[in-house]
């Protein structure tokens, strides 16, 4: 109903989820904001296109991932390491800078969309028919992705660990 209170209640809350998932994305707060800019004016302007068959932040996350995923290819950004996975993360005790620059590393060499599933999926929390909504593809490619980028990881970590920085 374009209820300027409800979109300004809206943004306060999806604000650090959006600003955090895109600045990891970018690592480029100019871009970062842009594309929550862009992303609160789809709301804006979308809000009655929204049908209710998926939560409400699966449907900004969505726009967010759409809208960064066409500034990141029309900038020709250099997309930045994720954090690692849950799965992939080591001991603190056993954890070294060394490591997590390896984790980095294997992180940047998978395709943009294998990236951005195991950040929605292993920081974000989202499950695999939330990640399917939020990249408008089906189950089974997120499964796919996130199945691809776990094994490209297992093979380029002990390639990583043997180079020399």
């Amino acid at each position: 109903q374009q209820d300027r209170a409800a979109l300004r209640e809206l943004y306060g809350l999806y604000y650090r989820r959006l600003a955090r998932f895109l600045v990891r994305v970018t690592r480029r707060h100019d871009v970062a904001e842009e594309v929550i800019n862009d992303t609160f004016f789809v709301v804006w302007t979308s809000a009655q296109r929204f049908r209710g068959e998926s939560r409400v932040s699966t449907w900004i996350v969505g726009i967010a991932y759409r809208r960064a995923l066409k500034s990141v290819r029309r900038a020709s950004l250099e997309l930045v390491a994720l954090d690692a996975p849950e799965a992939l993360q080591v001991s603190a005790a056993a954890s070294t800078n060394e490591t997590r620059e390896w984790i980095e590393r294997a992180v940047n060499e998978l395709p943009v969309e294998q990236r951005l599933c195991l950040e929605l999926a292993y920081v974000l929390g989202h499950s695999c028919e939330e990640i399917a909504t939020i990249c408008d593809c089906s189950v089974n490619t997120v499964k796919t992705r996130l199945f691809h980028a776990r094994r490209k990881l297992r093979l380029s970590l002990p390639r990583l660990a043997g180079a020399t920085p």
